[in-house]
């Protein structure tokens, strides 16, 4: 098992405290996945929310800082250690039920770690350099 914690950034993503990446693009290990809608700098729960747009008809999923991979800061592009179909078939996010349920993470938590352990949490060797 992994003491790597999904909710917090890898050290070398290149994420920076303060920074607002809403807006950002966001690609899966095969192709682009949305935008970024919202982000979480909450410690130990730290996340963004991409929407997916017309790709799965404006799905709203929840990726745990844990599987970015990099940030692009110039490009404006966040690469994840995911594919379209892992996302695809992610939990979608509700912003109601985030606000309503102290444990509506864990739902999340429960779908990505067996991704994250079981090997998926590997940079891809393909992955664009900074």
């Amino acid at each position: 098992m992994s003491g790597f914690d999904i909710w917090g950034y890898h050290p070398n993503a290149g994420y920076l405290r303060g920074t607002d990446i809403v807006g950002y693009k966001v690609e899966a290990t095969d192709g682009t996945i949305g935008k970024i809608d919202k982000h979480s700098e909450d410690v130990g729960a730290s996340y963004v929310v991409v929407d997916t747009g017309v790709w799965i008809l404006g799905k709203h999923v929840l990726l745990p800082a844990g599987t970015i991979e990099r940030i692009d800061m110039i490009g404006e592009t966040v690469y994840v250690n995911r594919t379209k179909d892992q996302t695809k078939d992610a939990p979608e996010y509700d912003e109601a039920k985030r606000a309503g349920e102290s444990s509506y993470l864990e739902r999340f938590g429960r779908y990505y770690r067996p991704h994250v352990e079981g090997g998926c949490g590997r940079v891809r060797p393909n992955a664009p350099g900074p």
